[in-house]
């Protein structure tokens, strides 16, 4: 079973954190630009002890770090999904828990920083990465699930469905009200 949403979805956050990390290597203004793309209007002379190598590299690295691990969790459920239904689980959830860590460590350090405004934008981006894991989630297991049926019972719910249709065809075609379940009219 195809993964759609899952390979999407660890695209998106793999082009997330390759473009934050691309942002954040600009070192006059990569923090003041990164964080305006989240969505937050920072003046980059009020952040003059965040531009320097020291913090912009370990972010770099770490947003980095991130898109590569996303990335992982993008190849892996294309080229192993036919063959494995949890093909790439692992890797998508060290990614996701990587990059909350990463929000987490951003938020912290932002704080430290005085930043104003940085709680509601981490807690925007980290929703949508739960709600995003949520979904990876869900699709597994409802493929994983789906192919886990016993044979039988696959069958037999056929079985039923066909008679109901059956039943509700003939009655519609008789003009005769449906049967209610038990046999009643």
């Amino acid at each position: 079973m195809r993964h759609v949403l899952s390979s999407v979805l660890a695209l998106h956050w793999a082009a997330v954190f390759a473009l934050l990390a691309y942002i954040c290597m600009d070192g006059s203004r990569g923090i003041a630009t990164a964080l305006g793309v989240l969505g937050l209007s920072v003046q980059a002379n009020g952040l003059a002890g965040l531009e320097n190598v020291a913090v912009l590299a370990p972010l770099s690295i770490a947003l980095l770090t991130v898109a590569v691990l996303f990335c992982w969790a993008f190849v892996e459920t294309l080229l192993n999904a036919a063959a494995r239904p949890d093909a790439g689980e692992s890797v998508a959830r060290t990614a996701f828990v990587a990059a909350s860590l990463l929000l987490s460590l951003i938020l912290v350090g932002g704080v430290a920083q005085g930043i104003n405004g940085l709680f509601m934008i981490v807690a925007i981006q980290m929703t949508a990465l739960l709600a995003s894991y949520v979904a990876v989630l869900a699709e597994r297991r409802s493929g994983f699930a789906a192919m886990h049926l016993p044979e039988g019972d696959v069958r037999a719910a056929a079985r039923m469905a066909m008679g109901a249709a059956h039943s509700s065809l003939l009655s519609r075609i008789s003009g005769r009200p449906e049967n209610k379940p038990g046999g009643r009219r």
